[in-house]
């Protein structure tokens, strides 16, 4: 189309879709957006700071040709007091990948906040938001470091859908008198109400772009964050239907975290990602407590809303947190604070988080060699303790230098220390995959520990079974005594015999039926002792089934099974020992 005063460059190409996925040439046609206030400040440092990346990287055979696009002040001085101006919204389109500073939302009645109405008109349905810690910036965590993950925060639904009816008005008293009439709902007179949306739509297309995002980043989880066990049938129904996105898309890529422990006792297959789910008030105090449990989180509107901040807050604050507003293709980068007007003009303020921001959309553009020089020079940069006003008041014996200056300071570490910045992204890397080894050895040495301490609460016996031990009912009964102490159990699962009957044998067997009996274990053999056929459960049998399981045939301990194989035991120890460890009773 033809625009009134935005300009496209004479030179580059746009990016594309091909095949329903992103196409990138090697001189793509990007968007920005100044911004309000400080914007126009971090928009130059970090300009710069971006194209020095990508010739560095890339020896000089990529390059972004930027097309500047008005939102904002700018806008309204340019388009006679339009904000946001059709021919912007058009363009955000055309060139799909974007990037904006902050923007002032006017003040009166009748304006709608531009971020809203941005993520509203495009179908921006995914804020994306990563929280990782670089070495040096000023925490309130013990080990920060540890804390490297992103969150994808369903954007169009839930309380934020604007579906609101103020007190005493016509419209709530209707509302209301409906809900207490024709569907016996009890509630305050004189209460706000608000409607809470959640639906399959929304949902699988959010949940199926944080797997996407997994594959795409090699990480190793992606987690469903919700408050379903208090809203069944809209939170829940998000945990739900997240499932339902994992096993029917992607189930070649995908375990759930019941067969992380059933099926893979623990260890995580190579090339499989792990879907699991956690309460959204629990989630937070693991943040604190157990972050690198987690890598990709995937939420409803509020949650992610409060998780974002909360989590920024450990790496940092929101000054240097990154984020982004991303449709099925078309993606908008942004600043996530504001535009701190008292500081515009003054080359003052940390470019830290449009700057991260740009290493998203170079990521999202699949530059990553660009991305990871940016993400090593800052963390020199901050480890010089060269740094604008912000972190300078909170680093003892810091330097403190303007926005300008820390991006030139940027640009001379990308292109002085390029061999170092790269093995300094390939270490990071090796550290998130060590501190993940020691979580999977954890959870291989005791299941049910590992689990508590994970956050995840024990519903079924998938979830605190151990790993069967299996012998030859031919061995003899003293090889397997030794086996068992050395091993510290107290059962094995005995091979199928003639009629295809897998077995058990117990400690208890043999006190009864050796020991009792003075007989030699040396002189008899398995399948002398063997109980058969097994009392066998599905990995999905809850723990109260399998009590009463237990109770009724007089044993002590249950299999596990799938397809008829053997997988795992439950013993009324174990039942005990989860109780005890982790409560018993209603919600």
């Amino acid at each position: 189309m033809a625009y009134q005063h935005i300009k496209m460059p004479a030179t580059g190409e746009k990016i594309t879709v091909v095949d329903g996925k992103l196409s990138v040439p090697d001189q793509p046609v990007v968007g920005y957006v100044e911004g309000d206030g400080i914007g126009p400040d971090i928009t130059r440092a970090c300009l710069r700071v971006w194209d020095a990346a990508v010739e560095q990287a890339y020896d000089g055979k990529r390059k972004i040709h930027w097309c500047e696009l008005f939102m904002g002040e700018k806008a309204a001085e340019i388009y006679d007091g339009n904000y946001f101006p059709d021919e912007t919204l058009e363009a955000l389109k055309d060139l799909i990948v974007s990037i904006k500073g902050p923007l002032t939302t006017p003040v009166g009645g009748g304006f709608r906040s531009l971020n809203v109405a941005l993520r509203q008109e495009l179908d921006l349905y995914a804020c994306v938001r990563p929280v990782r810690y670089y070495a040096g910036v000023p925490s309130p965590m013990v080990h920060p470091e540890l804390v490297d993950i992103v969150i994808f925060r369903e954007n169009t639904e839930d309380v934020y859908s604007g579906i609101e009816y103020k007190a005493g008005t016509p419209e709530n008293e209707k509302v209301a008198k409906f809900l207490r009439e024709e569907m016996g709902a009890e509630f305050f007179e004189g209460a706000g109400l608000g409607i809470k949306p959640v639906s399959a739509f929304g949902t699988k297309r959010l949940v199926r772009k944080a797997i996407r995002y997994a594959i795409d980043h090699k990480k190793d989880s992606v987690t469903l964050v919700h408050k379903g066990n208090i809203m069944k049938f809209t939170e829940g129904a998000f945990r739900n239907w997240g499932y339902e996105v994992a096993r029917d898309e992607f189930g070649d890529v995908t375990i759930t975290e019941d067969e992380l422990y059933s099926v893979y006792g623990g260890v995580q297959p190579e090339g499989k990602i792990v879907i699991k789910d956690r309460i959204a008030d629990i989630i937070f105090q693991l943040l604190q407590l157990r972050p690198a449990e987690f890598s990709v989180l995937a939420t409803l509107n509020l949650n992610g809303d409060y998780l974002s901040d909360a989590a920024a807050a450990h790496v940092g604050g929101v000054g240097i947190a990154p984020g982004a507003n991303i449709a099925d293709y078309v993606a908008v980068f942004e600043a996530t604070h504001g535009t701190a007007p008292k500081y515009a003009n003054l080359d003052k303020v940390n470019p830290g988080s449009l700057l991260l921001s740009g290493v998203m959309m170079l990521e999202y553009m699949g530059w990553q060699e660009a991305a990871d020089l940016i993400n090593s020079a800052l963390t020199k940069v901050i480890a010089d303790k060269t740094v604008t006003y912000d972190f300078a008041r909170q680093m003892p014996g810091a330097t403190e230098v303007k926005t300008s200056q820390f991006g030139d300071l940027l640009i001379a570490k990308i292109r002085g220390e390029t061999a170092a910045l790269v093995a300094a992204a390939e270490a990071h890397r090796a550290q998130v995959e060590a501190e993940k080894s020691k979580l999977e050895e954890q959870r291989q040495a005791n299941p049910a520990e590992a689990m508590k301490e994970a956050g995840r609460q024990p519903h079924a016996v998938a979830d605190i079974m151990h790993k069967v031990v299996t012998v030859k009912g031919t061995e003899s009964v003293a090889e397997v005594m030794h086996m068992m102490r050395e091993s510290r159990i107290s059962s094995v699962v005995v091979e199928p015999d003639d009629k295809g009957e897998w077995g058990i044998m117990t400690q208890r067997d043999i006190m009864r039926k050796i020991i009792n009996a003075n007989r030699s274990p040396a002189r008899v053999v398995v399948n002398e002792i063997v109980n058969r056929p097994l009392v066998m459960v599905s990995r999905d049998t809850t723990l109260t089934e399998a009590s009463s399981k237990m109770l009724e045939a007089n044993i002590r301990r249950v299999v596990v099974g799938a397809s008829g194989t053997p997988i795992g035991v439950v013993s009324d120890m174990d039942l005990f020992r989860t109780v005890e460890e982790y409560g018993w009773g209603g919600e």
